[in-house]
């Protein structure tokens, strides 16, 4: 017998834990794991937010079958379509062939796709409400917030956000379900690295959510993912505000590629360099050795980015060129970029990250510093002033924003 979580009055988790996962999307790693979230309505009408992945559909309807007791099901409202949430539809309209399905065209567009399913569906426009006895439920469109179906919906008797993928996190629910309940401090990096690496090429959209939500009395969250923010409410909407405006906290990454030594040199006198003119945050990243989601969510956390590379085949290393292709796809804007390269007998890296930077149209700061060979005392030299300047760089822009 499931003893739910119950979130208020006649709200109940009803979501899975995924300790098995390894790669979310077959992209991400998952050190914590993942929750699937889900929840449930216990009104005259009752309601479910979402579904979960299929593969934990048994333990999933087990769990809603419990909380209902012999009740039917009467709604399932449908926020997002990607299928680690609506990988249980089929499966629950099974369960319970008479639930009507409420979503948007495009979610039912999905849903014919996915699931083949085109009947007992109850459409709803931004700004749309349904009453379930007790309950009031309002409908709002978040376009692309990751995806073109996705909407927002908000209990405006509990003041509880249903928000989708928008707030959620990497990392599974120990026991505890809502922020209050758990030590979170682990969840904002993972909030961090989800947001970069799934919503983050969408700061606009986010941003015109997120000044939709605005309006709303909102006291409770409920993402898709991780937990359920309560008393961290308006950090995580804060978080959320910052990330989708591309604003960097004051400090640096270092990402850079390395064969057999040297263009890791160069890194370890940059990264000196920033500390001994003041900067705290400075994060290294040999890429050949950290996961690009872990690069990403850091490029997403600081104001300054410094990308080094070795020509290799008169390009630049296969892993710094990938981390670029990642980073373009997210349209990371407004950062100060310094860069630096070596090579053997024909050097190609520094040029290509000079047009990497006009592309993205950020900021250089600082004298490439460009190696032959091995480290010289002048490739030193060269390495020491552009952490130097980045440092000045940072130091003006805190002092111009305060």
């Amino acid at each position: 017998m499931y003893n739910p979580k119950e979130i208020t009055d006649n709200v109940f988790y009803v979501g899975v834990n995924d300790r098995t996962k390894h790669l979310f999307e077959n992209l991400w790693p998952l050190p914590y794991g993942v929750s699937y979230n889900s929840y449930l309505i216990t009104d005259e009408k009752t309601v479910l937010m979402d579904t979960v992945d299929v593969c934990y559909a048994d333990v999933f309807l087990k769990k809603i079958g419990d909380v209902l007791d012999g009740r039917a099901l009467d709604f399932l409202v449908v926020n997002h379509m990607e299928p680690d949430h609506a990988g249980s539809i089929r499966l629950l309209r099974q369960q319970y062939p008479d639930i009507r399905i409420i979503g948007n065209s495009k979610t039912f567009d999905m849903l014919k796709g996915y699931h083949g399913i085109t009947e007992g569906l109850h459409e709803v426009k931004d700004g749309d409400t349904l009453s379930t006895g007790r309950h009031e439920l309002q409908f709002h469109a978040a376009p692309m917030v990751h995806w073109p179906e996705v909407m927002l919906t908000y209990d405006a008797t509990d003041r509880i956000l249903f928000s989708a993928d928008a707030f959620g996190s990497f990392g599974t629910l120990d026991g505890g379900v809502i922020d209050e309940e758990m030590n979170i401090e682990h969840y904002w990096d993972e909030m961090i690295r989800y947001y970069s690496n799934i919503v983050g090429k969408y700061g606009n959209p986010v941003q015109r959510a997120l000044q939709k939500l605005g309006c709303l009395d909102i006291e409770t969250i409920c993402p898709l993912h991780g937990p359920v923010w309560r008393t961290c409410r308006e950090k995580t909407v804060a978080l959320y505000d910052r990330l989708s405006r591309y604003e960097g906290e004051a400090g640096v990454v270092i990402a850079y590629g390395s064969m057999y030594g040297h263009t890791e040199q160069m890194a370890e006198v940059i990264a000196s360099a920033l500390a001994e003119n003041g900067v705290r945050n400075i994060v290294m990243h040999n890429v050949s050795k950290s996961h690009a989601s872990v690069i990403i969510r850091d490029i997403f956390k600081y104001r300054g980015v410094i990308i080094g590379s070795p020509t290799y085949s008169n390009q630049l290393y296969p892993e710094i060129e990938s981390l670029l292709g990642k980073i373009r796809i997210r349209e990371v804007k407004d950062r100060l970029f310094g860069y630096f390269g070596s090579f053997t007998w024909a050097g190609a890296a520094v040029k290509r990250l000079a047009a990497f930077g006009e592309e993205m149209k950020w900021e250089t700061v600082g004298t490439p510093a460009e190696q032959k060979q091995a480290m010289t005392p002048g490739s030193h030299d060269a390495c020491h002033a552009l952490g130097k300047a980045m440092a000045d760089q940072l130091t003006i822009d805190n002092y111009t924003n305060n």
